[in-house]
């Protein structure tokens, strides 16, 4: 906790002195700790150059081994489903008759045998094994939105930790220009030895957030790199806005938007297709096939010699095998379908209702530290200064003043974190609860 405090606090102190200049009109021999011009606010600027967000997702896409093994699987479905639909093969063979008769009455033949499938069983076998194969498709989406989401939320953390790196190198540049201003007013006879502490205490502080900032980037591409199916991923510049504004959010049309387009929503929707079907199935299985039988004999030994033939046609009487357990079963599996699709719904109104609540407070605070509180924050600042600089307020009340508009701006970083997290779980319609805390 201290270390996330001492970590919050330095950024703060980087971001302070990132664009710092003072306007201050400093007498000539008495240099102003860090000379620099009015305090600009806190700005990170989209970038041109470097690896976007698609090429990340796209690479990502076609490396991952769930879903080459999703994809082979609902080529396997589709197969099964096409099976599931052929007539029975017809059965073609010998017949011979009476062969111990000495020749006298052996008859020798052609039989053959086919079973006709009735009730449309075949159709309704092909319609679920149909289903079965869309909602491995629907799985695969699943899978690809998570994907995204994941590769999304890695890309915003790196691009983060990417402008963290830039803001802590501007801190440690100032605070050795600090060290440099306060050794020369102690010199002057303006400051102590206290102040003189303080700057070197302020400049190994930044040093240690430069490097936290650098194992962040580090560790931020490691998980780019393993979503990306890559070992050695090496660092690079990323292509985006970090501090994008994003648009308020109605609740109600954002469910009906989540809903209507969630693979999770769209396999309930194809289970319940698929037990309907099942059912039917069922309730035709009493349907009896016909099983027909045709014998040709082209030799005859007996009564007249010819050639003679022999039809036989085959009916099960669903006497006692009404196949009513099975009918029973696919019922209660229709029932669970469609409970299972209200569970979906509801878990996707709970996922919403927190996300959108994060998003929601991230953005109102983005836009409040941007608009409001960050200017401030500077304004005091650059007062600060010119009062320091002009030897009406000594070190401590200006080093308040920059931690001040440090803790601003990296509580800024934080809410845009947030903002950004909440943003890809939403457009990849709350398939993960991914835990998004930084």
């Amino acid at each position: 906790m201290r270390r996330r405090v001492l970590y919050s606090w330095l950024l703060l102190v980087a971001t302070s002195l990132l664009a710092a200049t003072s306007s201050a009109q400093s007498p000539p021999d008495v240099p102003v700790a860090g000379e620099v011009a009015a305090v600009e606010v806190l700005a990170l600027p989209a970038t041109g150059e470097g690896l976007t967000l698609g090429e990340l997702q796209a690479q990502a896409a076609a490396n991952s081994p769930t879903l080459q093994k999703l994809s082979a699987q609902v080529r396997a479905a589709g197969g099964k489903a096409y099976q599931a639909g052929l007539m029975p093969n017809p059965s073609v063979g010998y017949e011979g008759q009476q062969l111990g008769s000495g020749g006298l009455a052996e008859q020798h033949g052609v039989v053959f045998t086919q079973e006709i499938v009735r009730g449309g069983k075949l159709a309704l076998a092909r319609a679920v094994a149909s289903r079965e194969r869309m909602k491995l498709e629907q799985q695969l989406a699943t899978a690809e939105l998570r994907l995204q989401t994941r590769v999304q939320i890695a890309f915003c953390e790196a691009l983060l930790a990417q402008r963290e790196i830039e803001l802590t190198t501007q801190l440690v540049r100032f605070s050795r220009e600090g060290i440099s201003s306060v050794e020369t007013l102690q010199r002057a006879g303006e400051v102590g030895q206290a102040d003189v502490l303080q700057a070197q205490v302020e400049l190994e502080a930044a040093s240690m957030l430069q490097a936290a900032a650098e194992q962040r980037l580090l560790a931020a591409w490691r998980e780019l790199g393993a979503l990306l199916g890559s070992t050695e991923l090496p660092v690079q510049p990323l292509s985006g806005d970090i501090a994008a504004v994003a648009e308020p959010l109605d609740f109600g049309a954002t469910l009906i938007e989540v809903q209507a387009r969630s693979p999770e929503v769209a396999a309930a929707v194809v289970e319940i297709q698929r037990a309907r079907y099942a059912l039917a199935r069922a309730r035709v299985e009493p349907t009896p096939n016909i099983n027909f039988q045709g014998l040709y004999n082209w030799q005859d030994n007996g009564i007249g010699g010819g050639d003679d033939g022999a039809v036989q046609v085959l009916l099960p009487v669903p006497l006692f095998n009404r196949n009513q357990g099975a009918i029973a079963a696919a019922q209660c599996e229709l029932v669970a379908a469609r409970q299972a699709l209200r569970e979906i719904q509801q878990q996707l109104q709970q996922r919403l209702a927190g996300t959108l609540q994060e998003y929601e407070t991230a953005r109102m605070q983005a836009e409040r530290y941007r608009t409001s509180l960050l200017p401030s924050a500077a304004k005091s600042l650059d007062l600060t200064r010119e009062l320091y600089g002009a030897g009406e307020t000594n070190y401590t009340a200006l080093l308040t003043a920059q931690r001040t508009y440090s803790q601003l701006s990296r509580s800024y970083l934080e809410a845009v974190g947030k903002l950004r997290i909440a943003e890809a779980q939403l457009e990849g319609l709350l398939v993960d609860s991914i835990d998004a805390t930084r």
